[in-house]
């Protein structure tokens, strides 16, 4: 099986078994990097401190993850403070965003989810790093507050919204990740689809479970080899796109 050159965009390392054998099965996979996104302060720690273990290979970015703001285990200004006074450290701002199903809502409504994206996005434009983009039933209001705060770098993880919103979001510049769901479900692969190559990044969002499969970063192989099938074009071509996208969003500088 050819081996490409891959970026994982999105990969929650903290939640992970065993990294040492996780990130060996990457590199064999063709993975040059992943990045490690932070949900709250505990997970930032996290991510700083697993990028530190795999230089080169883990890049961290700090995020407050909307359906974790009804259960900090500090106080808010808390986890502002951190990913402020670290940001100089990470790649990207993330995992961000807004999150309107309605156990997320009923743990933090949606004013509350505004108002601490609109905080955090102030942080990115600020500090002029990428924004990576939780969207979840929320994706005009997630693109508004973006394009609002004036980031010129935002990356929608994962996204399965509508085509206007899409084509609005694309228009300005941003990128879409594709995951595994990309094998199957149908909003996801339009999107998939509809963005172009030059703005898709691979992701695998690990550990996510995808029809049974509990994903880890060697599994972006399959985001890949979905996002080809769906496009119509080479795997190499998509990995050669997508791998450079990576790099140029999040300043990753590769051997």
């Amino acid at each position: 099986m050819h081996v490409y050159e891959l970026i994982d965009t999105h990969a929650h390392l903290e939640e992970m078994q065993d990294l040492d054998n996780v990130i060996e099965r990457a590199r064999q996979a063709g993975v040059k990097a992943v990045v490690a996104v932070g949900s709250d302060y505990e997970s930032n720690n996290r991510a700083l401190e697993i990028a530190s273990n795999y230089p080169g290979m883990v890049y961290p970015a700090l995020g407050l993850h909307p359906g974790r703001l009804g259960d900090l285990q500090g106080p808010l200004e808390r986890e502002l403070d951190f990913i402020e006074a670290n940001l100089n450290r990470a790649v990207a701002l993330g995992e961000i965003g807004l999150d309107y199903q309605k156990r997320a809502v009923a743990a933090a409504g949606k004013e509350l989810q505004r108002e601490v994206l609109s905080a955090l996005l102030r942080l990115a434009r600020d500090h002029d790093v990428p924004a990576v983009i939780h969207s979840r039933y929320a994706w005009r209001d997630s693109y508004t507050a973006v394009k609002n705060a004036g980031v010129q770098r935002a990356v929608f993880h994962w996204y399965t919204g509508p085509t206007n919103v899409l084509g609005e979001l694309l228009a300005d510049g941003y990128f879409v990740s594709a995951t595994l769901a990309a094998e199957y479900h149908a909003e996801h692969r339009r999107a998939v689809k509809e963005t172009p190559l030059e703005q898709l990044l691979l992701e695998t969002d690990s550990p996510v479970t995808y029809q049974g499969h509990r994903a880890e970063p060697a599994d972006v192989v399959r985001s890949l080899q979905a996002a080809a099938v769906i496009k119509g074009v080479p795997p190499e071509r998509v990995a050669a796109a997508t791998t450079a996208n990576a790099r140029r969003v999040f300043g990753i500088k590769l051997d």
